[in-house]
């Protein structure tokens, strides 16, 4: 399992706090201090393309329309922080965020 998101994230430690609560240990990638690959860039676009995306950031309060304007790949490239989080990544697919459907797939009752 490998968990992308950004260490000062309140919803990424939640998240890695009931993973290890599990048992489960993920490689865990930040993405503001590692970045994004391509290859990375790639499959969160195929799963969730534009959706990918937080518009709710200050990162994307502060861009300007021009920047905004780009392609989500382009976006995720130039902005890694820009990904909702967490983006896990498995065997059996990816999933983003930490709501309680994605909370599921990964913990036990």
């Amino acid at each position: 399992m490998r968990f992308l998101g950004l260490k000062s994230c309140d919803t990424c430690r939640k998240a890695l706090a009931a993973l290890h609560a599990q048992g489960i240990t993920p490689q865990v990638i930040d993405v503001r201090a590692d970045g994004l690959d391509a290859d990375d860039i790639q499959a969160i676009v195929a799963a969730f393309g534009d959706s990918a995306v937080n518009r709710a950031s200050t990162t994307w309060r502060g861009l300007s329309e021009d920047a905004r304007a780009q392609d989500t790949a382009a976006l995720l490239a130039a902005y890694p922080t820009l990904m909702k989080r967490p983006v896990i990544a498995t065997d059996d697919g990816w999933t983003i965020g930490w709501k309680p459907d994605v909370q599921a797939k990964y913990l036990r009752a």
